[in-house]
């Protein structure tokens, strides 16, 4: 019997990859610093699992069996056992080391230490341990059973055998691992920036209004408008993500957080948690989108093109190949497109076009074309035949 997968954690990303895991045949061994939490998150996974019974998803055995899988552990001593610890605790850098200099002590030598942070760096994260070369950034999406993609971050440090062993597992548990260069904000987070604060920048332009910037983004096939999104996120979480970018980069323009968020943010309107963030909740009575269809055209162009400059931003300098590129934007962020094929398909000039006249207009680096797709348009190429600059 191979060992088991602990998780570190049972918040709902911690209790969503111990369900996911379990689900996978995995034996699961399940610890919170808060006992409660633990037990309460075997409930709410036992509870899901009755649903997929009803749904037709599962036999009442085989749920039977994931639920017996996991066992609920009072120490972190228990770590032993395992063969892979996956951590899923605050977004915290000095938190998440000084939990890793425990299961570096914890855990046999073998055993693979991951970390399930969304941009925090693996390599610092990994300093914190005797043995860095056995720690490796997995970055689920919630919720982790459903949503497919895995941000795979090998550190400075990590063994390439480890990498190959952990984007082996997340395959046998039907997972879509991407490998991802340890760089602020990974994939998703640093491409998905423009998606935020382009929107933001519209409607403090006074070119549309929240209402109709989310009606032309859903119109063109995202599932969610990006300020129902920030709502749904939380306003001072995303702020907060879009600040570390900022800074992480040295203060690169086209991560400048938005003073229009952060006035919510103070004024307590974090979204969907707090009662009101961009839309008051629950949601009655809002003004309707502005039905202009150059307006929304104008809206979608100009989110969409920022964001191919981004994924084409992260090509260029080796975040990931254009397929991981492309699939972590589609699996992992649901958006309609890939962004770095609908480049090539549109025509790569087209772009350098729409960001030089913005960047003559504005006069800000916000909007410089990237390399990447100079690159591109010059070699008369496309993102799929040239390797990454790594």
């Amino acid at each position: 019997m191979s060992r088991p997968v602990a998780v570190i954690g049972a918040g709902t990303m911690g209790s969503g990859i111990a369900q996911l895991a379990a689900l996978a045949g995995e034996r699961v061994l399940l610890y919170d610093v808060e006992p409660n939490r633990s037990a309460t998150a075997l409930e709410n996974i036992k509870g899901f699992l009755d649903k997929m019974i009803k749904k037709g998803q599962i036999s009442v055995h085989a749920a039977k069996a994931t639920g017996n899988r996991i066992q609920l552990i009072s120490s972190m001593a228990a770590l032993q056992e395992a063969g892979l610890v996956i951590e899923a605790i605050v977004e915290n850098l000095e938190i998440k080391k000084e939990l890793f200099q425990i299961l570096d002590a914890q855990s046999s030598p073998e055993t693979i230490l991951a970390t399930n942070t969304s941009s925090l760096s693996v390599t610092a994260i990994a300093a914190a341990c005797k043995h860095p070369e056995r720690v490796i950034g997995t970055h689920f999406f919630n919720p982790a059973p459903l949503m497919s993609l895995v941000e795979v971050i090998p550190g400075l440090r990590t063994r390439p055998a480890t990498v190959g062993t952990v984007i082996h597992r997340l395959q046998q548990w039907k997972k879509s691992p991407v490998a991802v260069k340890d760089t602020p904000g990974f994939i998703v987070n640093r491409v998905a920036r423009p998606y935020y604060s382009e929107s933001i920048r519209l409607f403090e332009e006074g070119i549309a209004t929240v209402e109709t910037i989310d009606a032309a983004m859903q119109a063109a096939g995202f599932p969610l408008g990006p300020f129902l999104l920030m709502d749904y996120i939380g306003n001072d979480i995303n702020y907060a993500v879009t600040e570390n970018m900022f800074n992480a980069y040295y203060g690169e323009p086209r991560y400048r957080p938005s003073i229009t968020q952060l006035r919510l943010v103070e004024a307590g309107r974090l979204g969907r948690k707090s009662g009101h963030g961009f839309y008051p909740y629950p949601q009655d009575d809002l003004p309707q989108p502005d039905p202009d269809p150059a307006i929304r055209k104008r809206i979608v162009d100009r989110i969409t093109t920022m964001l191919v400059n981004e994924a084409a931003d992260a090509w260029y300098f080796g975040i990931a190949g254009a397929s991981g590129i492309d699939e972590a934007m589609q699996s992992g962020a649901r958006y309609p497109i890939r962004l770095l094929y609908q480049c090539v398909k549109n025509g790569v000039d087209h772009f350098i076009r729409q960001l030089e006249e913005w960047q003559h207009f504005y006069g800000e680096d916000r909007y410089r074309v990237s390399p990447g797709l100079r690159m591109i348009g010059e070699k008369l190429e496309n993102f799929y035949t040239e390797k990454p600059r790594l």
